[in-house]
């Protein structure tokens, strides 16, 4: 398993995501489905790579584990798997689901997420939140920005079931379904090709 997590994270489609899309990407990817692991299990696993993303939990990188409690994990973990939902819809440009959106619109508001004028982005929600809910918008911040850049259709998840790799769609046809070809899509097709000869021996 630990290998072919390794093949999906370096193969050519899953390539980083642009900007700070990859941030949403590396999120999402906190849980790997096939290897049955999560870099997010605890409050401390959840403070930790909020900081080191860039997104503090209520106050410096790196921050304490006092932090975060299992209520904010547990929300966390929903924006995780509503954003791989919301993924899952860029294949077909189709609606997100409805619980997904239920889901990154409550995150929204826990944030108190404003618009505000900046600099160099111009106008960009920005949470007022502290704390994990903070953090969390300015998560959902970054899926704005990739939407009004134009990216944010390409970041999918990987289309077998029990893989749902999210990986970034360099393809120019924006067609990619597999997080790696050489290995979900290559699964794929033989078994396509066993469904196949399996009809015709029937």
């Amino acid at each position: 398993m630990a290998a072919r997590g390794y093949d999906r994270r370096v193969s050519g489609t899953s390539a980083l995501a642009p900007g700070r899309l990859e941030t949403v990407r590396s999120f999402v990817n906190t849980r790997d489905i096939e290897a049955a692991t999560d870099a997010l299990s605890t409050p401390i696993d959840l403070v930790r790579w909020l900081g080191d993303a860039g997104l503090s939990a209520g106050g410096e990188a790196g921050a304490s584990d006092a932090e975060a409690g299992p209520a904010d994990l547990d929300r966390a973990v929903g924006v995780r798997e509503a954003l791989r939902a919301a993924l899952g819809a860029n294949h077909d440009g189709g609606p997100v689901p409805d619980d997904a959106l239920a889901v990154l619109n409550a995150a929204a508001r826990r944030a108190r997420l404003v618009a505000t004028l900046t600099a160099h982005d111009g106008w960009r929600p920005v949470p007022s939140a502290d704390g994990v809910d903070g953090a969390l918008g300015a998560l959902l911040s970054l899926v704005d920005e990739a939407m009004v850049a134009g990216t944010w259709s390409r970041l999918k998840v990987c289309v077998n079931d029990t893989c749902q790799w999210a990986f970034y769609d360099h393809s120019r046809a924006r067609s990619g379904k597999w997080c790696s070809m050489r290995v979900c899509g290559n699964r794929a097709k033989q078994q396509a090709w066993r469904g196949r000869r399996a009809e015709s021996t029937a």
